[in-house]
């Protein structure tokens, strides 16, 4: 049974900086990307960042690359999202995924569909 929980979300001001875990517990072996998503008030779940299990391949959505970091320890029991200069649109729950080796279809998945384990996200605040 996989289990992912994220933590590390809260009330920050515009400009901060901000480190978001997701601990990875259960079977893992079979995995084969892990990926951060977010979704603001009223809208879809929107795509931020993926790594590839191997940890060696790094994709970020467009709007997210430069102030974002995706990350995965060498243990591979913790995924991280690192969020630098904060601004109020980055108001959302940030939820970590995961998608395993039998649901791959290409390397890249950027669609809450393609992953079949979620957390239950943690919720990231930022005022003006």
């Amino acid at each position: 049974q996989v289990q992912l929980v994220e933590s590390g979300g809260g009330l920050v001001q515009a400009g901060d900086s901000l480190s978001l875990s997701c601990a990875i517990s259960g079977r893992s072996d079979n995995f084969y990307a892990m990926a951060w998503f977010r979704q603001a008030a009223g809208k879809e779940r929107e795509f931020v960042a993926q790594v590839t299990w191997n940890g060696l391949n790094l994709y970020y959505a467009d709007s997210m690359k430069g102030r974002f970091t995706i990350s995965r320890d060498n243990a591979k029991t913790t995924m991280y999202l690192q969020v630098n200069t904060l601004k109020p649109e980055d108001t959302a729950v940030y939820y970590c995924a995961a998608r395993s080796v039998q649901r791959v279809t290409s390397m890249i998945a950027t669609t809450p569909d393609t992953y079949e384990y979620w957390g239950p996200g943690t919720q990231v605040t930022v005022s003006s």
